[in-house]
């Protein structure tokens, strides 16, 4: 039997050399004249073992990494094919520690199957959902998706039920779901995962969202920096169409839903879903004024769901299972599994798919292992680049929207990046504004002028110029921001300012500020 050799496509892999780990496998595989062959799969999501590779078994799949291409030779000298020992070996896949207490979910066959091939697919529980949701009525689809509690994963916790029975509910011949994957956040790669392992899990995701909704057209609005997922999505929908997946006639039910990829040019903006929209119908991405709603006058002035990536995924396993078994897991109003993405000066980087409810704490210290540089942690940021920072004294907050709201953060796409005790807080209050002030439409003044100023007396402070004065004068700024913005952009800006003004107060100091001046 021909022994299938595991090596992942995903960015990440290949950014640490996995097509050239591949090439020197096919070529041993040649010149040995060996009965094998590699599958190029989607990442497990364990950034520190990639390139990772895995050899099929009798026991089941053994990994080894971190694996370069000179090491390939030895490899298979030491017995790969086989699953033998050797220094990169880490035993079954499976029983890693950082995969085996995960609850994967939307990431069930993510690193697993061959990402193109749609029977591996469906062999593992693909389109079983979209079965089951072709036999029901849309609105209780949209009723199965509502009371499994799904919110939006892409930041704002949203119910998605809620969206998605707006829009069956209003009138118009045409509708339209647009997903959301232009995932700009820093330390966020969910969507970017996904879309390049498990294409499939998301082109079901849109097809279910269609037919519950009467949507008939589906668009994926990602950026141009992900050319492997633009490529692998657009491969998939030519497969998904021509096996009738998506086309005139779903899976010959008669009903209609057919999709396409578009990309954006990296506009951070742009992941704000009116300015998303724009953009798509070939405008400037700038932001709109709400109402109307997107869910009312969207795409084109169509009814539209735009939805995140993660979200659109994790309705397959909703309507494989059931709105009651997903929403066993997790916590509180946050029901259902987040994939938590870990980065920064971390020790092990990656992926964690788990139910809401694990402590800041776990998942920095018992899951990421700590920083890389074996410092002591100094902060945590958490959503993005407009996230809170957070410091060791609030580890104890779990993973929930409302737990973190409360202590003025935001979970928002579930990106963690993790700073040691060199980290200069005063710094990434400036970097905060900087970053609003470059990607700012530049629409609303709040944003546009806010941030500038926001900066320059960041500077001030630095320079120990008035400290107490500034310090005032931002929180002000932050104040008006916050309320005065018409997106997030603006109005999510405040949260990394003020969080590390409050909780690291000693950044802010005039001694503090008068020696990092000098």
């Amino acid at each position: 039997m021909t022994i299938r050799i595991f090596v992942p496509r995903d960015s990440a892999a290949l950014a640490l050399g996995a097509d050239k780990v591949a090439k020197a496998l096919e070529t041993e595989i040649v010149a040995r004249k060996l009965d094998a062959k590699v599958i190029r799969n989607g990442s497990r999501g364990m950034h520190w073992l990639e390139t990772l590779v895995e050899v099929e078994t009798p026991a089941g799949r053994i990994a080894y990494g971190p694996v370069k291409a000179r090491d390939v030779a030895g490899l298979l000298d030491a017995g790969l094919l086989d699953g033998a020992s050797h220094p990169l070996c880490h035993g079954l896949t499976e029983d890693l520690p950082f995969l085996k207490n995960q609850t994967r979910l939307t990431f069930s066959r993510c690193g697993i199957i061959d990402p193109l091939s749609l029977d591996d697919y469906k062999s593992l529980g693909g389109l079983t959902g979209l079965e089951r949701a072709l036999g029901m009525s849309g609105i209780d689809v949209v009723k199965e998706v509502t009371d499994s509690g799904l919110r939006g994963r892409g930041g704002a916790g949203f119910p998605t039920g809620i969206k998605w029975k707006t829009v069956h509910d209003a009138a118009g011949p045409q509708k339209y779901i647009v997903c959301n994957a232009d995932e700009g956040d820093s330390a966020t790669f969910a969507d970017r995962m996904i879309m390049e392992g498990d294409p499939f899990v998301l082109i079901e995701g849109m097809a279910i969202a269609g037919i519950a909704t009467g949507a008939t057209k589906g668009y994926i609005y990602t950026r141009s920096e992900y050319p492997n997922a633009i490529l692998v999505m657009g491969e998939a929908i030519e497969i998904a169409r021509k096996a009738g997946v998506l086309g005139a006639s779903v899976l010959g039910s008669g009903k209609a839903f057919d999709m396409e990829v578009r990309a954006g040019a990296g506009a951070y903006v742009c992941g704000e879903e009116t300015a998303l929209l724009n953009s798509l119908e070939g405008k400037r991405g700038i932001v709109r004024a709400k109402p109307p709603l997107p869910a009312l006058e969207g795409f084109l002035g169509k009814p539209t769901v735009v939805n995140n990536v993660i979200s659109l995924a994790s309705v397959p396993v909703i309507m494989e299972k059931g709105a009651a078994f997903y929403k066993d897991f997790g916590m509180g109003r946050s029901r259902g599994t987040i994939p938590i993405q870990i980065a920064g000066n971390v020790k092990y980087a990656g992926l964690y798919e788990a139910a809401f409810g694990l402590s800041l704490g776990e998942i920095i210290n018992d899951i990421g292992g700590g920083t890389a540089s074996g410092r002591p942690v100094k902060a945590v940021q958490v959503g993005g680049p407009l996230g809170a920072y957070f410091p060791t004294s609030m580890f104890d907050t779990p993973f929930d929207y409302e737990a973190f709201a409360a202590k003025d953060g935001l979970i928002g796409h579930a990106g963690i990046t993790v700073f040691d005790d060199t980290a200069d807080m005063l710094a990434q209050a400036k970097f905060a504004f900087e970053f609003c002030a470059v990607e700012s439409c530049g629409k609303c003044t709040p944003c546009r002028i806010g941030s500038i100023r926001g900066a320059e007396t960041m500077d001030k402070i630095a320079s120990g110029i008035e400290p107490e004065k500034n310090l005032a004068l931002a929180t002000d700024l932050c104040n008006t921001m916050k309320f005065g913005s018409l997106c997030a952009l603006g109005g999510f800006t405040p949260y990394p300012v003020m969080s590390a003004i409050t909780h690291f107060p000693d950044d802010f100091a005039p001694a503090a500020t008068l020696q990092a001046a000098e």
